[in-house]
């Protein structure tokens, strides 16, 4: 195998014609990678990816070729997969208002270009899950909101509209199935890409804590920030930590490691309905 690519989380490797990815345990926030691992991370985001792909295979296909055929030392964080021409654009969903799309929402009362109704506040509900497309940046950088004007400018007026139309089509879905059990998905990001046949397909993670803000449902209350199943525990941390949110960053306190798996591993339970050995 080859190592094509080493991202933030994961590692890509080409096996032949196929691709392996390797989910790894390293977290990352504000675009930097920290130096403390969250153990069982990578094999946590792995079978909810997979669990999540076999829920949307009738909306998209994915690029999913085996879960067990792979390389013995990635067993249970690894995915033998398609290659695909990945699309140049994040593809973000949003139902409620929280991050970096409150702050837009802040300074000029839209999100990606979206105008939005005034008074909303923290955790809002908004009125329809609204699509919000941000620039890839490479590792370190920051990537930088998009108006769906420039996806069209970037990929062509009929690749924009199923890009939003797919990426909408994927967090209704989410939402659907994780509302029934007890948990809210504020937003999500999805990665899609072509495949050599021309079709556009669903690649790296899906509905993961890593690429989605999960919410209970139960505690859930707009105008403050939300008890969070994902790594949201860690920016906070690192938002009072002094961090100047530069590489490097520094060493995770050992309880943030803890709290942050324990997030991970409920709501993997939680979604799925299975038990984490």
């Amino acid at each position: 195998m080859e190592l094509l690519h080493s991202g933030k989380v994961r590692d890509v490797y080409a096996d032949g014609d196929d691709l392996i990815l390797v989910a790894s345990d390293r977290i990352s926030v504000y675009d930097v990678v920290l130096p403390t691992p969250v153990p069982d991370k990578g094999k946590l985001l792995t079978a909810l990816s997979l669990w999540w792909f076999e829920q949307l295979a009738d909306l998209v296909p994915n690029h999913v070729i085996s879960a067990t055929d792979v390389p013995a030392e990635f067993a249970g964080r690894a995915i033998r997969c398609r290659r695909l021409e990945m699309v140049p654009v994040e593809c973000v969903a949003r139902g409620f208002l929280t991050g970096g799309g409150l702050k837009e929402y802040e300074r000029t009362g839209a999100v990606s270009g979206v105008e939005l109704p005034r008074g909303l506040v923290e955790a809002s509900i908004l009125p329809e899950p609204i699509f919000t497309p941000s620039t890839k940046a490479p590792v370190g950088e920051h990537d930088q909101p998009m108006t769906f004007a420039e996806v069209v400018d970037k990929v062509g007026a009929e690749t924009a509209e199923r890009l939003r139309q797919l990426t909408i089509d994927v967090y209704c879905r989410g939402t659907e199935l994780a509302a029934e059990r007890g948990i809210l998905v504020a937003d999500t990001k999805i990665e899609l890409g072509w495949a050599a046949d021309g079709t556009l397909v669903l690649g790296d993670e899906v509905l993961t804590p890593d690429s989605s803000r999960f919410w209970p449902a139960e505690s859930y209350q707009p105008g403050r920030a939300q008890f969070s199943y994902d790594k949201q525990y860690v920016r906070d941390w690192a938002a009072g930590s002094g961090w100047n949110k530069q590489a490097p960053a520094p060493e995770v306190p050992s309880e943030v490691v803890e709290a942050t798996r324990a997030r991970y591993v409920d709501v993997y339970e939680k979604l799925t309905g299975n038990r984490w050995e």
